[in-house]
């Protein structure tokens, strides 16, 4: 274990990608550009089926599900704390207005919206292959 007061061995910079595999790229694609409105980017010509958004300066890279890629989604998620358990969040204007719009798309919030200790407000919903997803803004 490397002390805190030495050198780290890297340094990281940003978060770059975050690759998730899915059962079925269509649907995938109208959640994440129709719900969340990612902004579909193009992909290198891998040779096997995928899809690339591009969220902020972090890019989701979607690969399907299959003997190379294994499968989509996550065990279901066995504790009772939604927000402790594995997730990637997204910012948006205002939690409270993405609650109502979620709703009215017929999407089902997990928890939330409610605000953490030190401010922000968040909810959590999941996606079509069962990756929870928080949704939160700065207040």
């Amino acid at each position: 274990m490397v002390s805190v007061n030495s050198t780290p061995l890297l340094s990281v910079k940003v978060i770059d990608h975050i690759t998730l595999v899915v059962q079925d790229l269509d649907r995938s694609e109208r959640f994440y550009r129709d719900i969340l409105g990612m902004v579909p980017t193009e992909r290198p010509g891998f040779g096997f089926p995928g899809l690339w958004f591009q969220a902020g300066n972090t890019q989701i890279h979607m690969n399907v599900q299959g003997d190379e890629a294994g499968s989509a989604g996550l065990p279901p998620f066995d504790g009772s704390m939604p927000s402790r358990g594995f997730h990637f969040a997204f910012e948006v204007e205002s939690c409270d207005d993405a609650a109502v719009q979620l709703q009215q798309a017929g999407i089902e919030i997990v928890t939330g919206p409610r605000s953490r200790p030190d401010g922000p407000r968040q909810l959590y919903i999941y996606d079509p292959d069962g990756y929870l997803v928080e949704i939160y803004s700065k207040s």
